[in-house]
């Protein structure tokens, strides 16, 4: 964990309140919110005040909630919905829409941009948002520079949109079985299907089904 200085200031401010935010980001995402104690703790501060302090300032900034009466009382601010109810997933890195090539990197855990939050229902089911690169399932709504949430799962159905590796490189594709085939098929004629022998007889096939996308979202500029 990387050392932290107490601020020297009474009402802290800056880099290290985002550092304390990435932090409960952090514990939120693993199930376990901070108490104030935990977060003075974690940073070094010579007094829990401190900590109080940017936590306030985090709330009072709309940037974290709070359920009073609870120590653990911590949230991510939910419109319309119970925080709890929000998730943080990591975002894993890119996947290309097009040919292929390395998706997964491994996100900064003191980056807030390095996390999602998503509205889940509850269920513990592992989640991961990837980038998309590339035109090739334009067809089915997924543009260039979107970003796919992606529920973690070795299987899918013949018919849904999944996110493959393939020789160390992930895509984005419509997953078809066909006589004990797995093909990747696109969205955009302009590209080609990637069909694979049946598992039977090639069953070292370099393919692998990482998840099933459930969510796209798209920034509008």
């Amino acid at each position: 964990m990387p050392t932290r200085s107490t601020p020297k200031a009474s009402h802290p401010r800056g880099p290290i309140r985002s550092q304390v935010l990435a932090f409960v980001r952090e514990r939120l995402a693993a199930g376990s919110p901070p108490t104030v104690r935990e977060v003075q703790q974690a940073f070094g501060f010579k007094a829990v005040e401190s900590a109080r302090q940017h936590l306030e300032a985090l709330v009072a900034e709309g940037r974290l909630a709070k359920e009073p009466g609870r120590s653990r009382g911590y949230r991510l601010p939910a419109a319309g919905g119970p925080a709890a109810n929000i998730r943080l997933v990591p975002k894993l890195g890119r996947v290309q829409a097009g040919a292929l090539r390395e998706a997964i990197e491994n996100p900064d855990r003191w980056d807030p941009e390095a996390w999602l939050p998503v509205e889940t229902p509850g269920t513990g089911e592992e989640l991961f948002a990837l980038t998309v690169r590339g035109e090739s399932m334009t067809g089915a709504g997924i543009l260039p520079d979107d970003v796919v949430i992606v529920r973690r799962q070795d299987t899918a159905r013949d018919g849904e949109i999944v996110v493959a590796l393939v020789r160390d490189e992930a895509t984005v594709k419509r997953l078809r079985l066909r006589e004990g085939r797995l093909e990747l098929w696109p969205e955009n004629p302009a590209f080609a299907p990637l069909v694979f022998a049946p598992l039977v007889s090639a069953p070292d096939t370099e393919i692998r089904i990482l998840g099933r996308v459930v969510e796209v979202r798209r920034r509008l500029a």
